[in-house]
């Protein structure tokens, strides 16, 4: 990885079935990867990016994720893998477990033995937990999860700070905040909202509307991450352990929250969805679910200072180009 221009980069994925494999796989041949040739293990180079390769593998794996480090030249790692979703993790934590902890250890321990110059890594809003002072900054204290998903995430954070520490390995944790656009998990809100309302069903809508989330269109959050991946975390030189900062460390370790910086009502969200499909929504009205916060802030001063950034894609817009993705894809009109 020399320069943005001519980064040779290798992607893994162990398209699992969290949700609909055939999704992923036909991500996967949007961008230039033959599908049908897929085996684990396998590399498998784009046609459409010479640059870019995808091998199946899973972080788990540790064997073989450790012939892959041993084989390449890897010079920046950037985690996004994990088992995803809030309201699975009540249903399934072995699973956050295995790929939050187990996978992310695996990938430390490779980037310590490998020398990478900058680890950068997913971290989530959902951190903030029970935190209620908005807007949601990086300096804040998250010590109070509310769900084991962000528990994995949070852990995620004190694990790199760690190896950042003790092996003087560069690491930038990224809190996404509600990532929605094009290629999306079904399992979220903009997905099944858009799905039902064009199969003329009603739209579960939780705490009676009363919510309100800083949403992020997916190329803000690329964005984010390529300016980030590049300037590799710096120990902050003024960083006092009488008044720790959680942000910053004497170690070279950061953390970033990537948001819109613009919390928006769910109702409007909703409103934004009936304003591009041309449809009144059919709200049925739920109670907050277990491991849900009621309202998302990101605080994105630091990102901005340090690295000249901020998120800006407006609802409607990230909204309307989703939906053209969906009824493209889905033939749904």
């Amino acid at each position: 990885m020399q320069g943005e221009s001519n980064l040779e980069i290798i992607g893994i994925d162990d398209i699992n079935d969290y949700y609909d494999p055939q999704l992923k796989y036909d991500r996967l041949t949007s961008q230039g990867i033959q599908v049908a040739n897929i085996e684990y293990g396998k590399p498998l180079t784009s046609s459409k990016w010479p640059n870019y390769t995808f091998i199946k593998l899973s972080l788990e794996d540790s064997e073989k994720l450790k012939d892959l480090f041993g084989g390449e030249s890897f010079t920046h790692v950037c985690n996004l893998a994990a088992q995803a979703g809030v309201r699975y993790s009540l249903e399934n934590p072995y699973a956050y477990i295995e790929s939050n902890i187990i996978g992310f250890t695996n990938i430390l321990e490779n980037c310590r033995h490998h020398k990478i110059k900058h680890l950068a890594y997913a971290s989530s809003s959902s951190v903030y937990g029970l935190n209620q002072t908005m807007p949601f900054s990086v300096h804040h204290n998250v010590d109070h999860p509310i769900s084991l998903y962000a528990a994995s995430k949070k852990s995620n954070e004190l694990m790199a700070h760690t190896y950042s520490h003790l092996f003087g390995l560069p690491t930038t944790g990224l809190r996404f905040f509600t990532v929605y656009g094009p290629w999306g998990r079904p399992d979220m809100a903009l997905f099944l909202f858009t799905k039902a309302m064009l199969s003329g069903k009603p739209i579960d809508v939780f705490n009676h509307g009363k919510m309100r989330r800083d949403f992020t269109y997916v190329a803000d959050i690329v964005e984010g991450i390529k300016r980030v991946i590049l300037n590799p975390a710096q120990a902050n030189p003024s960083w006092d352990g009488k008044k720790p900062d959680p942000g910053t460390s004497v170690a070279p370790y950061r953390v970033y929250n990537i948001g819109n910086n613009n919390p928006v009502e769910l109702l409007d969200f909703i409103k934004a969805i009936e304003n591009k499909l041309g449809i009144e929504a059919v709200k049925n009205f739920l109670p907050l679910q277990a491991g849900d916060v009621p309202e998302t802030y990101a605080d994105v001063q630091d990102l901005e200072s340090d690295m000249g950034y901020k998120p800006a894609t407006s609802i409607q817009e990230g909204i309307d180009r989703f939906i053209d993705w969906y009824q493209d894809y889905y033939g749904e009109k």
